[in-house]
């Protein structure tokens, strides 16, 4: 059996977990916090037909061997965290971090998930939480008679209350960072918990510990850019269409040989 067949198959394998990736990017466009992710390939074995430096005759050293590539795989799907534009909202719960960090989101199994994602609610009891009920960690409640609320650079969170004209401390936002950020999982819902790869958090005040500051009143969007991510599924497609030809022309090679008659 040609080894093309098989070459080619495992490249337009990887060209498609290649277009669902991008697909996946676009698709999330929009959302709030978002970081694009693209495929990192590596080729795979290979078979030595001829050793490099092995003896062509006494004395005399092959400068080259003969050695024919079995295909690709896939070797990694790298989340980029280049930042996103920042959208200016006026919502006093709504944030962004200016930097490195991400938020720390309490989970319901009592472990702590990680999010850029800062459109941020309260709940019936005055929590600070995620659009799916998540508290922040640590905690932050807001008092229920309060009439504003500022959130400074240094994560401090402060409100003024009816009938009062100055401001009072309730508390600071904490946020993490990570040695190796690209090797967090995800798991949706804008989340992202920490493995082996990543490392363990580094926690601290925003401004410090290498951690960026926080701006309120805004968001951050996505990091996809559609142009860049269409150019991609163009290269990626192009590149499928060429493998399948691979395969079409192995085969056709393969009918010739078929067909040979003494």
């Amino acid at each position: 059996m040609m080894r093309a067949l098989w070459s080619a198959a495992s490249g337009m394998m990887a060209q498609e977990l290649n277009v669902d990736t991008i697909a996946n990017n676009l698709a999330n466009v929009n959302t709030n916090g978002f970081k694009k992710q693209r495929v990192e390939f590596q080729d795979l074995l290979y078979e030595t037909l001829r050793e490099p430096g092995s003896a062509a005759a006494e004395g005399v050293e092959l400068p080259t061997g003969i050695q024919v590539g079995l295909g690709v795989r896939p070797a990694a799907t790298r989340k980029l965290f280049a930042q996103g534009t920042f959208q200016e909202t006026g919502n006093a719960l709504d944030l962004v971090i200016e930097g490195n960090g991400f938020f720390q989101v309490l989970m319901p199994s009592g472990t702590v998930a990680y999010t850029r994602a800062g459109a941020l609610k309260l709940d019936s009891e005055g929590n600070v939480v995620t659009a799916d009920g998540f508290p922040l960690e640590p905690p932050m409640v807001i008092p229920a008679d309060a009439s504003a609320i500022s959130v400074g650079s240094d994560g401090t969170v402060s409100v003024t209350t009816a009938g009062s004209s100055e401001a009072t401390t309730i508390g600071q936002i904490q946020l993490a960072r990570f040695a190796n950020p690209a090797g967090l999982r995800n798991v949706g819902h804008n989340l992202m918990e920490a493995t082996a790869a990543s490392g363990e958090a580094v926690t601290g005040a925003p401004g410090t510990e290498g951690l960026g500051g926080i701006a309120q009143g805004m968001l951050e969007m996505s990091n996809v850019k559609v142009v860049e991510e269409m150019v991609n599924m163009i290269t990626a497609q192009r590149a499928y269409e060429a493998n399948s030809q691979a395969i079409k022309i192995a085969d056709d090679m393969l009918q010739i040989a078929n067909n040979t008659r003494r």
